[in-house]
């Protein structure tokens, strides 16, 4: 799998992809909503990516923009979603969050609620965004 830089045109499109072939692979999501996010600080293009992930209909679609209607709107600066989505490194988001680098419109409970167990499928697909990110 080829690596490009994280949140770049192709990372986007490989994780969208990506996000296509496992989402009835992995575990349903807990909490079905409508997820925008912006993250900002990124070193190419405009400085600022929009994402969005839309659980409502019990798997995650994951694309590029935002939803109409968000029921919770994340933002957050290039290295903390990073060590979100592709490290998994649960206590940088924490610190992150508690100094205010990132910020939540909407309902927070949204988002509190902890993921699922993993199964193989998401180990997978973990794997393959590391491997996949500059």
């Amino acid at each position: 799998m080829a690596k490009h830089p994280f949140l770049s045109d192709e990372w986007l499109d490989t994780l969208i992809a990506l996000n296509d072939e496992y989402s009835d692979k992995v575990p349903p999501p807990i909490v079905k909503m409508r997820l925008n996010q912006n993250v900002t600080g990124v070193p190419f293009g405009d400085g600022t990516v929009t994402m969005h992930t839309d659980t409502t209909e019990g798997r995650p679609i994951v694309g590029r923009g935002h939803l109409d209607n968000p029921e919770v709107t994340i933002t957050t600066d290039y290295e903390t979603a990073r060590a979100l989505v592709v490290d998994g490194d649960q206590a940088a988001v924490m610190q992150a969050f508690m100094s205010g680098k990132i910020k939540v419109d909407g309902d927070m409970t949204k988002i509190m609620t902890p993921p699922p167990p993993k199964n193989e499928a998401q180990i997978e697909l973990d794997q393959k965004i590391k491997d996949m990110t500059e």
